[in-house]
């Protein structure tokens, strides 16, 4: 592996030298954001394997609609939407938590959470 590493470094330099890097989008600006910083580090080119093959865990879809959730609630000036939206929000944060204490191996009362998001209205 170490071969392939030092042949795609010189073409990546050779490619910079001759400035075909120069003009593309986006240069000079941070990455967008990928949603997986909660992620431990040897995890997360699995994820992004996973995301290119758009297979993503639940975890990582829960994430997604957490964030387009909480969004939606600082646009949304209707009560009822709002109320319908943090119940929303609520369960999928319940949901999330479920699997990331699963994941990390830690006792989970799943009992406790299924019986709030049946109160929710899930």
């Amino acid at each position: 592996m170490y071969a392939f590493e030092i042949i795609a470094e010189r073409r990546i330099k050779e490619a910079m030298d001759r400035g075909e890097f120069d003009n593309l989008p986006g240069k000079g600006k941070p990455l967008p954001p990928d949603g997986l910083d909660n992620l431990p580090p040897d995890m997360r080119m699995a994820y992004i394997v996973l995301k290119n093959a758009n297979v993503l865990p639940e975890e990582v879809e829960l994430r997604r609609n957490i964030g387009s959730i909480q969004h939606l609630l600082r646009l949304c000036h209707d009560d009822e939407e709002r109320t319908h939206l943090r119940k929303k929000l609520t369960i999928d944060q319940l949901r999330y938590n479920m699997l990331v204490e699963k994941r990390a191996g830690r006792i989970v009362d799943h009992d406790y959470h299924y019986k709030i998001m049946e109160k929710l209205g899930s």
